[in-house]
């Protein structure tokens, strides 16, 4: 049996380089061009490719851990790289079930491409199961896309974009069109990435002006709405477990800031460390408590993709709790963190305070609080009678 070693594909020192490298990027809100080439570099763009494609032949349940890793040391860079790891698992997904129309996806990750995440559009509650971009079909197979795409991460650096669109002009319209287009003079990249936290992702705003994804990059046509077609079944996947793992590793890195602050400072009213006050031991353990409690709900889940197990009716509702339990849990996990640090927490320098910022992103990323408890009441109540 083998064993993973997360330090194989994330080495301490690579770790170590990416983490001194975060508070500049945060505070310059600039992205984190030196941990993508290392990374790049150590082959951590291609995790979940094939061995016998070049990649490491990774798992989904592997890459949570290496993902929660890399969270603790730099969030935005751990949220950014997320965005191409989606499209290479998705691509794993679909290979699993016999699917092959994302070799080059693949392939194009070992080779150094950077795909990123063209989903999401400004009040587009629909999320995949709607769109307002047109992707105009253009006689040869390819199509054209038109629209405006929000929060693109790797905003600055994508080479390809996995995006969708709607098609309302073919005989079997309406359908939605999943594609890849290349970054052309029809593609505007937006510098509008100004926000309160996750600043390094560079997540801006992206606008497509007629850009042509060809015939063999046009992926899947499938009807709007909900859907189990295994296009949608493998972003949705894929995107809810990885982003539940890097707010878990948000959460991990907050835990040992704690404990670490909690054992250096010392109470002048009773000359005890703060690690020996029982409120503070008490809130330190109601922080592990909650982090320990998403470890194997992420694991268990991934497990479930990888081997291709059945949850039925129950998976988008499995698929989106998690990530909401994660993005609270991580939330709360903060919150009670910044208690422990005290108000040296609340200034722009301490890594608390950024992890404060960063961690608020949790609760925007598909599923929102709101769609996370809609797709699980309707998993267990079914749909509102008479909607």
């Amino acid at each position: 049996m083998s064993t993973f070693d997360p330090a194989v594909h994330l080495p301490d020192d690579l770790l170590e380089r990416i983490r001194s490298r975060a508070a500049a990027v945060d505070a310059e809100n600039r992205f984190p061009d030196e941990d993508l080439a290392e990374l790049t570099d150590a082959g951590y763009l291609a995790l979940l490719v094939p061995t016998e494609l070049g990649g490491a032949g990774l798992g989904l349940a592997e890459v949570t851990v290496l993902q929660q890793r890399l969270a603790s040391a730099a969030p935005a860079t751990a949220l950014a790289i997320n965005m191409h790891l989606v499209w290479t698992g998705v691509a794993k997904v679909l290979a699993d079930r016999g699917i092959d129309t994302l070799r080059f996806v693949q392939e194009g990750a070992v080779a150094g491409e950077v795909f990123a995440f063209g989903i999401s559009e400004a009040c587009n509650d629909l999320v995949l199961f709607g769109s307002d971009t047109a992707a105009v079909p253009r006689g040869d197979g390819s199509y054209a896309f038109t629209g405006t795409k929000i929060f693109t991460s790797l905003g600055p650096v994508w080479t390809q974009l996995g995006l969708h669109g709607l098609d309302t002009t073919s005989p079997d319209a309406p359908q939605m069109v999943y594609a890849f287009v290349p970054r052309t003079d029809a593609v505007v990249t937006r510098d509008d990435w100004d926000t309160v936290g996750m600043r390094g992702t560079q997540s801006r705003t992206t606008e497509l002006h007629g850009v042509v994804a060809p015939a063999d990059r046009v992926v899947r046509r499938v009807a709007p709405g909900p859907n189990p077609d295994p296009i949608v079944f493998g972003i949705f996947s894929v995107f809810e477990i990885l982003l539940a793992s890097v707010y878990t590793g948000v959460a991990r890195r907050a835990l040992d800031l704690a404990v670490e602050t909690a054992k250096k400072r010392t109470s002048k009213k009773t000359g005890l460390a703060y690690s020996d006050d029982p409120d503070i031991r008490w809130r330190v353990a109601e922080m592990a408590l909650a982090y320990d409690a998403m470890l194997p709900q992420i694991a268990a889940l991934a497990a479930d993709v990888d081997g291709r197990a059945d949850h039925g009716g129950l998976w988008f509702a499995k698929l989106s709790g998690l990530k909401h339990r994660a993005a609270v849990a991580a939330k709360g996990i903060v919150d009670e963190a910044m208690l422990v640090a005290g108000g040296s927490s609340y200034f722009t320098r301490s890594e608390l305070g950024r992890l404060y910022r960063d961690v608020l992103a949790g609760l925007f990323h598909p599923s929102d609080p709101e769609s996370a408890h809609s797709t699980v009441a309707a998993a267990w109540l079914g749909p509102v009678s008479g909607g």
